[in-house]
């Protein structure tokens, strides 16, 4: 086994690498640019060495940089980790001529398999079922278009050298694949290195599952089952888990000897995936093979009981792998949701800043239910524009799948995260919805269950009561609190109103409260004037002012409210509800009903920045006319281009930006008459 190893690569994969190596007694190396100087990888490393500025085509693509990286820190293996330069055949040569191991597949493999339209053409000739399609490469948007036309519509526009969703477009019409056709050329480009992009048909109603396949260098590969990751927006998995629930027995069977041959054609020798998308009926179809590790490798650790990293260095070290295909076993459910730096209310557009507060759950095993973090950030870090948004994967284990789902949901509730928006209250409603739960899934899940976009459920029913229950009883605790300061000012003692508002959104709830600092707490919703009947919430909670989460039990069922101070109030979430609730006296409500309402400015008349980001390109001039739907610009943010469109026919008065300019959320870009 090695004595060191260099982690090619950053963020929450590079300390996932760092702490198996750290269990084997392996040292470790981080690279990191500019950026990431602070970054957790580098401090959770033995040695760290910089490698350039932020853009990652300067730093963490830069082959040169790493490879004397190596050999200046004596590592004589180099994990790639994901994305960068892990399937990049270019570095494994590299690392092979400098004498650095490459914790990875040869070179043969990552050719044949890496390049998207090599591996279509050879799983075709091994009988590999695959998607119709035109697997050469395509010189402009006019082939694009014909050869679109010539498949029939819908089409999957795709980065040759891709992954991750980059380069990657769905396309419905002639329009649709012009536009798409040159942002994935330049996002491929910029990401990868490569703008050649293929076209093949795109299957509606789709489940996107995958196999995770295992090779070492004596000749054995086998298969750890099957993940299911069709929970997707803008082509990028959200949740994924392990096993699917539409598989059974006899299609992974065949699946997993699918993909076992296919890397076997190749001398596959490292993990990898074999990615299928599979139709209601179980008809499964080769899609690409990933030859490395992918982000969501923790379900199929927990459900197996391996660790993937461990098994490539071993791999990479000349061992032959620890387990036979009769050994592999999956045992009970895990589910993993990617914890992203964006709004899901603006339609999941990235979201940058300083992480402010960063409260993970509990995690560890108890009673036979596992909670693991994967992350790359602590509080206090950066959320750069130049990277992926990604900040941490959350993992559960547990015995049954709804078990799993549950468990997720209260763990979201009790992650708290400030300092910009992120994804978690998504999450957390995802774990709720009915469909989900019923593994009822497709790629097109997120569009078809949220339509309109993501906006945060409304507090009702149960989910109301709970936080009506929680603004009182922290009110109610805070006048104990400031009642029990010694050394006040005699005179008459200060007497509190028995009775309490909770303002929620638009409505009231009247409240009283029985218990105090020393007890467990009941809190009566309704009443007298109500017109509704009574009802006891009692409470159970050691949470104490400042803790960002307050957990207890409410009625003897467990929750995870999440809790930040504002005026007259506080700011809760809960099953992804997000809320204001304030509490006044029954004489301040009274008076709060006599405040002006603060109107918001319209800003139709304007083309806002929707997330911070880099303008790539203008498509239009002062005085240009546009109509609905016309691209205005492209705006690039976390390695992802946008294209802004104009939502109504307009006339273009004042061009406020140009290409190159660094944006902050809702900059102005263009002004219209």
């Amino acid at each position: 086994m090695f004595s060191k190893l260099l982690i090619a690569n950053r963020g929450e994969i590079a300390c996932r690498i760092i702490k198996t190596a750290r269990r084997l007694g392996i040292k470790t190396v981080a690279v990191y640019s500019e950026a990431d100087r602070d970054a957790l990888h580098v401090d959770m490393a033995d040695e760290a060495v910089p490698i350039g500025p932020a853009q990652a085509t300067q730093s963490y693509l830069d082959i040169a940089k790493i490879v004397n990286a190596a050999k200046a820190t004596g590592a004589e293996a180099i994990h790639p980790g994901y994305g960068f330069l892990s399937e990049n055949p270019d570095f494994a040569r590299a690392l092979d001529k400098a004498g650095v191991v490459f914790a990875g597949p040869n070179v043969k493999a990552i050719e044949a398999m890496g390049d998207k339209i090599q591996s279509k053409k050879l799983a075709a000739k091994a009988k590999v079922s695959t998607v119709p399609g035109h697997l050469g490469v395509i010189k402009d948007a006019k082939e694009a278009v014909k050869i679109a036309e010539e498949i029939g519509y819908p089409v999957m526009i795709k980065a040759s050298a891709g992954g991750g969703g980059k380069g990657m477009r769905i396309a419905y019409s002639r329009k649709e694949v012009e536009e798409g056709f040159g942002s994935s050329k330049s996002e491929a480009k910029s990401s990868f290195g490569d703008d050649r992009v293929f076209i093949e048909k795109y299957i509606e109603e789709p489940r996107h599952i995958e196999i995770q396949v295992l090779g070492d260098k004596h000749g054995n590969v086998i298969h750890l089952g099957e993940r299911e990751c069709s929970i997707q927006r803008r082509n990028q998995k959200v949740v994924e888990e392990a096993p699917s629930p539409l598989i059974d027995a006899k299609t992974r069977e065949a699946m997993g000897a699918q993909a076992v041959s296919l890397a076997r054609a190749v001398g596959y020798d490292s993990a990898g995936t074999v990615e299928f998308i599979v139709d209601r009926d179980r008809n499964f179809y080769f899609l690409e093979m990933n030859t490395r590790l992918q982000v969501e490798h923790p379900v199929t650790e927990l459900v197996t009981g391996l660790d993937l990293v461990e098994e490539m260095l071993k791999v990479a070290a000349g061992e032959k792998l620890s387990i036979k295909q009769k050994d592999v076993r999956l045992a009970g459910s895990a589910i993993e949701t990617r914890i992203y730096a964006e709004d899901p209310t603006r339609n999941f557009l990235p979201s940058t800043g300083r992480l402010v507060r960063y409260k993970p759950p509990p995690l560890g095993t108890e009673g036979g239910i596992t909670t693991r973090l994967d992350s790359g950030v602590e509080e206090g870090g950066e959320i750069s524009v130049y990277y992926d948004p990604m900040i941490a994967k959350l993992i559960t284990h547990a015995p049954k799948r709804l078990t799993a789902i549950e468990h997720m949901g209260n763990a979201l509730d009790a992650f708290a995260i400030d300092g910009f928006r992120h994804n978690i209250p998504f999450l957390a409603v995802l774990m709720r919805n009915e469909r989900w739960r019923e593994g009822s899934l497709s790629t097109k899940f997120i569009a078809e269950e949220f339509p309109e976009g993501f906006k945060p459920p409304r507090p009702k029913g149960e989910v109301r009561d709970v936080l009506v229950a929680i603004a009182a009883s922290i009110d109610h605790l805070s006048n104990q609190r400031r009642r029990a300061i010694t050394q006040q000012m005699h005179g008459e003692p200060v007497r509190f109103a028995e009775i309490r508002i909770v303002e929620l959104v638009e409505e009231r709830v009247r409240v009283t409260m029985e218990g105090g600092l020393d007890g467990p707490l009941s809190v009566v919703l309704g009443g007298e004037g109500t017109g509704g009947k009574k009802r006891k919430i009692n409470l159970a909670t050691d949470w104490w002012f400042g803790v960002p989460v307050f957990e207890g039990m409410i009625n003897s069922k467990p929750v995870a409210v999440q809790v930040r101070p504002i005026l007259n109030g506080y700011h809760l979430t809960y099953q992804g509800v997000e809320v204001a609730a304030r509490v006044f006296t029954e004489r301040e409500t009274e008076l709060m009903a006599k405040m002006p309402v603060k109107v918001r400015p319209d800003t139709s008349k304007y083309l806002l920045c929707p997330m911070p980001g880099l303008v790539v390109s203008l498509n239009v001039s002062e005085g240009q006319e546009v109509v609905a739907g016309d691209a205005l610009c492209v705006v690039e943010a976390m390695k992802m281009e946008n294209v802004l469109k104009a939502e109504r026919d307009a006339k273009v008065a004042k061009v406020l930006a140009k290409p190159g300019d660094s944006l902050n959320v809702d900059a102005v870009i263009l002004e219209f008459a």
